[in-house]
């Protein structure tokens, strides 16, 4: 793994749609029952936000700062956290973040190990500061428990381009097995670790999702990196694109993807 990673997604309409899509109900269903009022939060890899106002709701009046590594993901976060007074904004490297030692009583990151150069200075770095007595949360997809149902032609392609692509970009889409590991690494000795899933099976669930993975193997950054690594033709992607187009229109389509979960204490 590389020290510096390339985030892989971008920040096109396919990718922010999903983004936008996460709540903490949804999304950080193990950090919930550590969050009360007064706490202080930083949300590492905030993106749009979602998920930062369902904490900043649970932890009023406590501060919540969240932190991105892009400015203008920064801005969606700003909107979509605009009726809240105790939320603070910040650009931020997960690897040497900008606050002294012990400030906040949980620190937590959603998908946001998988894409870094370095995933044991980034906990290394989410515990420093984190105040003693304090938790570290995370939650990572594992793309290897990905699965589906029916499988047309193209889908089986795009798991083996989406790993080129990521792992060349100094990821790890494997990283919700390793979180246990990587917090034992980064000196974690207390670790509570759970396991969550996402389904998607309904019509407009099939949709979505098949717009969200597969539009963003032909639109996005995804899909750039793809050509220019060398993995796949733009002949290639489409064809993938069309695999999820036909996966979403099957009456019996079905999707599901785990997640490692873990939560640290200082």
């Amino acid at each position: 793994m590389t020290a510096k990673a390339t985030y892989t997604h971008g920040h096109h309409e396919s990718v922010l749609s999903a983004h936008q899509w996460r709540t903490v109900e949804n999304s950080a269903p193990h950090l919930v029952e550590h969050l009360r009022p007064g706490l202080s939060v930083l949300d590492v890899g905030c993106g749009p936000g979602t998920i930062t106002a369902g904490i900043a709701e649970r932890v009023a009046p406590g501060r919540v700062v969240a932190a991105d590594s892009a400015e203008t993901v920064l801005d969606e976060a700003r909107r979509n956290t605009a009726p809240l007074d105790n939320v603070e904004f910040a650009v931020a490297d997960v690897h040497a973040l900008d606050h002294p030692d012990g400030t906040f009583d949980v620190v937590h990151a959603h998908q946001v190990l998988q894409h870094v150069g370095d995933p044991v200075q980034a906990l290394r770095e989410m515990r420093r500061v984190a105040r003693p007595g304090g938790i570290v949360a995370a939650r990572e997809a594992d793309f290897g428990t990905m699965v589906w149902y029916p499988d047309p032609p193209g889908m089986d392609a795009w798991l083996p381009i989406y790993y080129k692509v990521a792992r060349g970009n100094g990821g790890e889409p494997e990283a919700g097995r390793r979180l246990v590991s990587w917090a034992r690494a980064a000196g974690f000795t207390d670790v509570t670790a759970s396991a969550s899933a996402w389904c998607y099976a309904t019509p407009q669930e099939r949709e979505w999702w098949s717009e969200s993975w597969g539009g963003r193997l032909i639109r996005s950054s995804v899909a750039d990196h793809a050509v220019a690594g060398g993995h796949a033709t733009r002949a290639e992607l489409q064809r993938v694109y069309e695999g999820w187009k036909a996966w979403a229109a099957a009456e019996d389509g079905w999707y599901s993807v785990t997640h490692g979960e873990i939560i640290c204490r200082v």
